[in-house]
């Protein structure tokens, strides 16, 4: 996601420094080519990652994270948390 940022950041930064509105001195001899280069970069790493699956289990993982949240408060609201043992 980060490296979607950095394209439309550079983008916008390109197009203003285009139309003479706001000016940075790299980013207004950067060539197009890198700027299209970066979304198609994202574009590539998006494709990767769904292919080999490490957004399916990236949201697994959070899900599973919940889940145990949500089983450690249930368990704290009623009382057995562990700490208590019966006889």
């Amino acid at each position: 996601m980060w490296l979607l940022w950095i394209a439309v950041a550079l983008a916008v930064f390109k197009g203003l420094a285009h139309q003479e509105i706001f000016t940075i001195g790299w980013v207004a001899q950067l060539s197009w080519w890198w700027v299209l280069g970066l979304f198609g970069a994202t574009a590539a790493w998006w494709a990767y990652a769904d292919a080999s699956g490490l957004t399916r289990r990236k949201a697994q993982e959070r899900m599973d994270e919940r889940r145990q949240e949500r089983q450690r408060k249930a368990r704290e609201a009623l009382g057995s948390t562990g700490q208590q043992r019966r006889k």
